[in-house]
């Protein structure tokens, strides 16, 4: 039996992702990386969050994601869908709220025990960094120089990840 890496058992903060599909993680990543040179931020893998930030030991969060992939988190559609606010919020393309985007959400929440905000906005993340109203909207001009046709993104979501 190996020993436990004590360092591991510290609680951090975790989020349960779900990856878009290959195909449209490349259209993503392209996106992303369009934005960031123009706007500066971090790199990081194109996503939609289902369980936002929780605070967890190591191993109590990859067992909540164990139990939660086991309890078989079925592949679903998402769509990119435009509200009042247009189609791009908070730095991310606003999902349609279809019931497998909220099943899928609920169900990885109560493995994990988290109580979601009220105000749930499925999204995908494409820049992260404050910016001005302005600068945001310099920004949902760039995504739709870089991508004319991505209000009408639909993925399957097949995986699950920490």
């Amino acid at each position: 039996m190996e020993p436990i890496n004590q360092s591991r058992e510290v609680e951090e903060v975790y989020s349960v992702w779900a990856l878009p599909s290959e195909l449209a993680r490349g259209r993503l990543c392209r996106l992303m990386a369009g934005l960031r040179a123009a706007h500066g931020g971090p790199t990081f893998e194109p996503h939609v969050t289902v369980v936002g930030a929780i605070r967890l030991r190591w191993s109590v969060a990859v067992e909540a994601l164990h139990h939660a992939a086991a309890a078989d988190v079925r592949p679903y559609t998402a769509n990119i869908v435009s509200d009042r606010q247009g189609f791009y919020h908070c730095g991310g393309l606003l999902l349609e709220l279809t019931p497998e985007v909220m099943t899928a959400s609920d169900h990885c929440c109560g493995h994990f025990s988290y109580e979601r905000p009220i105000s749930y906005v499925s999204h995908v993340s494409l820049i992260y960094g404050d910016r001005t109203e302005e600068q945001d909207g310099t920004a949902m001009e760039k995504i739709e120089e870089l991508d004319k046709d991505i209000r009408e993104l639909q993925f399957e979501i097949l995986d699950i990840v920490l």
